[in-house]
């Protein structure tokens, strides 16, 4: 588990690296960040279960946000722009679908976490 939890670390401080260009850096930077924290936490069998849980709250909510993007993106014709650097320029639904998914990501390895926090 702990080269899992390191993994995860890796996974999230390089989304924390590559929203340096992003329109909104610094939220995206904190989201990726915190997540790197709980991961490395993790590791070492430490499960903030209070701060999982509103974590998970607060991005959930925030992914909810972005979901009218995901709809768009799901009745487009071309489901590969989201992985187009160009068409997130031309279209936001682009730009709020990888959001969501990036928010996505993040809930559900809380929701991983906190299951694994019940079992210790």
């Amino acid at each position: 588990m702990r080269i899992l939890n390191f993994a995860l670390a890796i996974m999230f401080l390089i989304f924390a690296f590559v929203q340096v260009n992003d329109p909104d850096p610094i939220i995206w930077i904190l989201i990726y960040g915190a997540m790197t924290v709980v991961c490395v936490l993790a590791a070492f069998g430490v499960y903030p279960r209070k701060f999982l849980i509103i974590q998970g709250i607060v991005y959930f909510l925030y992914a909810i946000y972005y979901f009218p993007g995901v709809e768009e993106w799901i009745t487009s014709n071309d489901k590969s722009m989201l992985f187009d650097n160009i068409a997130k320029m031309e279209f936001s639904y682009i730009e709020e679908s990888r959001e969501f998914l990036g928010l996505s990501i993040c809930v559900a390895v809380i929701i991983f976490y906190l299951i694994r926090s019940r079992r210790r």
